[in-house]
């Protein structure tokens, strides 16, 4: 793999967190949590959006989402410092650079995908969803679901377990940076509607993310929450509250005195289980250095997996290249670009073979 396509979380900025006494506080290593540094951020998060559109100039992704300048250049260079995009030149003589997405990159694919069937499932509401999807390699539209590599069968929350993979352990914990929620989420909406913008809309924040992935590791009390995530208790009630007002938890009772809940994952929660699962599959393809920190058996089949995204209908992995799209709005509306032709094109140089 080669230097400038390998993903990163930047070392540098893992200064450490300590406690009040001011001992080192650890997090445990997690795939879904390193892909989470990258994409929970909202502006990231749509530009990498936008690309997979066919965006790849600065004044296509600023036309797309009215990002300030500023804005733009900061997520454009973080991106490509961490190997999402790479810099490819308009021509040899020209200074100005078109903005391509790497293998890394093109493979978060599968995962924005994951993300697209959980929010036309649960999101779309009566207009139903912006896009379908059309597999050109069946010509089919398609209805992609997160399957087992091994036997590709759909998979669900409850029929998998979980080891420790050489990659296990904790890590200093990285400082967040400090943001109003409320102000982020709105953010994912910007340009055109989406299904993915609709999702990270309720979870598409570092805390959010992190709290769902402890309850599919099966911790539902709020002080088991705290203590493994080391979270402000403010923060955490917030989040709570929040997952539970939009459905992903829902608030149970166990103690009468004092009185004491525990949150649950409704069906609509555990559904985002195999987004994250493909979420933790790029970051082990990309991040964990070949040493994946949690390994996955699927007891369908029995078998260790990874998590893929299949076509419904001709049963094949789906890669961003391969993949069209008929549009359920109009983009006027929104200020987005007029795909047309160009949403049948846009992937036709960027086909697994490039560099």
């Amino acid at each position: 793999m080669s230097t400038e396509e390998r993903a990163s979380v930047p070392r540098d900025a893992r200064s450490g967190v300590r406690s009040r006494g001011g001992a080192q506080l650890f997090e445990r290593n997690c795939s879904v949590g390193r892909t989470i540094a990258i994409v929970s951020d909202a502006w990231s998060f749509l530009v990498i959006r936008e690309a997979f559109f066919g965006a790849r100039r600065f004044e296509e992704f600023r036309t797309a989402l009215g990002l300030p300048r500023g804005t733009l250049s900061e997520r454009l260079k973080r991106l490509t410092l961490r190997g999402i995009f790479r810099q490819v030149h308009y021509s040899a003589k020209s200074s100005r650079v078109e903005y391509h997405l790497t293998r890394c990159g093109m493979d978060l694919y599968p995962s924005f995908v994951a993300l697209i069937g959980f929010g036309d499932r649960w999101l779309a509401g009566p207009e139903g969803p912006p896009l379908k999807l059309i597999h050109a390699t069946c010509g089919q539209a398609c209805q992609p679901y997160v399957a087992c590599s091994h036997c590709l069968a759909e998979v669900k929350a409850t029929r998998v377990t979980y080891r420790d993979g050489p990659g296990a352990g904790r890590t200093p914990l990285e400082p967040m940076k400090r943001a109003r929620r409320t102000a982020e989420s709105a953010n994912f909406s910007r340009g055109r509607p989406s299904s993915v913008s609709r999702a990270l809309e309720i979870i598409g924040d570092r805390w959010s993310f992190l709290i769902l992935r402890e309850a599919f590791f099966g911790v539902r009390r709020f002080d088991q929450l705290q203590s493994e995530l080391k979270i402000a208790p403010n923060i955490l009630t917030e989040r709570l509250s929040r997952l539970v007002a939009r459905g992903v938890f829902e608030r149970r009772k166990y103690q009468d005195l004092p009185e004491r809940h525990e949150y649950r994952l409704t069906e609509m929660g555990k559904d985002l289980y195999g987004a994250f699962i493909t979420m933790a599959a790029w970051g082990d393809r990309w991040l964990a250095g070949g040493d994946p920190p949690l390994l996955l058996t699927h007891r369908d089949c029995g078998h260790d997996f990874s998590a893929v995204v299949i076509c419904d209908r001709c049963r094949k992995p789906i890669e961003a290249h391969a993949m069209r799209y008929r549009l359920n709005y109009d983009p006027a509306r929104f200020g987005a670009p007029q795909a047309g032709d160009r949403m049948e094109r846009i992937f036709v140089d960027a086909a697994p073979g490039e560099d």
